[in-house]
């Protein structure tokens, strides 16, 4: 029945792509037992990511946000991008290592494409005798890794695992492992956190780049208001849904971890880290500007277009006041995290912790002023 699903999905043509999510959902709330419902979620994200190439591609509205706004942030902390976050730290590990060939994992691989930047960076400034294990669900992802090792001339130094890692068990031990927009696709994040906690040596760091807002990318209610009052200003024309393949009048508030495992627990992820590991760095950052940069509305706003910069700044400014007030908490976050016995202070930007980053669906989402 899967494997059926899946090759009728790949033929369909786009525009039909959005009934079969809504089918797919109400397939996924029907009778079927915990266990179909699982591997129909899986069957799910191998045909939406098997097939694709370019995974963190974004629009150019979003390079003019990242460039003006959050580059600042990570400069401030010694990089200036995730890639420059990922090479900054794992270098950092590896310089502490006693091992003789220290190992990284990375969680979540996909193509690989974030693995093979990061171990040409390592090499360049010095370090070469490490391995990095790319795991990921995707049998087809990983085949395209291993060609863009093989031209990157990395054999031997990255090794490829498929696997299902909400069920990983991990059975030795890591200088660094990495996480690069995967952990919101888990469902055992419980699992998986106890694996990597037990997994880091003492040295070792667990960097991660991730989505930390609410489940399936959806606005909790405070953020939605914002969102819709903006909505309200725009022009017919910055309202179409390039993913989706239709002109949202009103905004929809589209949970997108109905098909696949898209921010299946999204809001669980730093709370659940946070009872397994302590905090390096937290950046913490993004909310109700998540909508008008992305893939789905991103491509309406022209990155060279004043009005439509002007927009962006105007958006921004409105998160980054929400979020310092108490009353947004950030969709995104890049992590530093080390075992439960470590004793060093948290470095985070303009106060705003992991603590004071979590948003509890059980409140309003109102909290004190960030102190910076």
């Amino acid at each position: 029945m899967l494997g059926a699903a899946r090759r009728i999905a790949k033929r369909l043509p786009g525009f039909l792509q959005a009934p079969l999510r809504v089918l797919w959902r109400s397939l996924l709330n029907s009778g079927l037992s915990e266990r179909t419902r699982y591997r129909l979620r899986i069957a799910a994200e191998q045909v939406v990511f098997e097939g694709q190439t370019e995974v963190h591609d974004l629009p150019e509205i979003f390079h003019y946000w990242s460039n003006r706004y959050l580059r600042p942030k990570f400069e401030s902390f010694g990089c200036s991008n995730p890639d420059d976050f990922f090479l900054t730290f794992a270098a950092q590990s590896l310089r502490e290592s006693s091992q003789s060939a220290p190992t990284l994992l990375s969680i979540g691989s996909g193509n690989c494409d974030t693995e093979v930047r990061l171990a040409l960076g390592l090499r360049s400034v010095g370090l070469t005798n490490f391995t990095i294990e790319c795991i990921d669900l995707n049998a087809r992802m990983l085949a395209r890794g291993r060609e863009l090792a093989q031209s990157a001339g990395l054999v031997g130094q990255l090794r490829f695992v498929e696997a299902d890692f909400n069920r990983l068990n991990l059975s030795r031990r890591y200088d660094c492992v990495v996480a690069n927009q995967s952990l919101h696709h888990v469902v055992e994040l419980e699992h998986l956190f106890g694996q990597v906690s037990t997994a880091l040596l003492p040295h070792g760091r667990f960097l991660v780049s991730d989505m930390i807002g609410r489940n399936g990318h959806m606005r909790w209610p405070e953020a939605l208001v914002l969102v819709e009052e903006l909505w309200a200003s725009l022009s017919e024309s910055r309202k179409y849904n390039h993913q989706l393949r239709r002109l949202e009048r009103e905004f929809v508030n589209w949970d997108n971890s109905g098909v696949g495992f898209e921010g299946v627990r999204a809001q669980d992820v730093l709370p659940c880290m946070a009872r397994c590991f302590k905090f390096e760095l937290f950046v913490g950052y993004g909310n109700v500007i998540d909508i008008f940069i992305d893939r789905s509305f991103g491509p309406n706003f022209d990155a060279e277009d004043p009005a439509d910069r002007a927009f962006i700044d105007k958006v921004h400014a409105i998160d980054e006041a929400a979020i310092h007030a108490g009353t947004l908490t950030p969709t995104h976050a890049v992590i530093v995290a080390r075992s439960a016995d470590f004793a060093g202070a948290t470095r985070c930007w303009n106060g705003l912790t992991p603590e004071r980053a979590i948003r509890d669906p059980a409140t309003s989402g109102v909290r004190p002023a960030v102190q910076s």
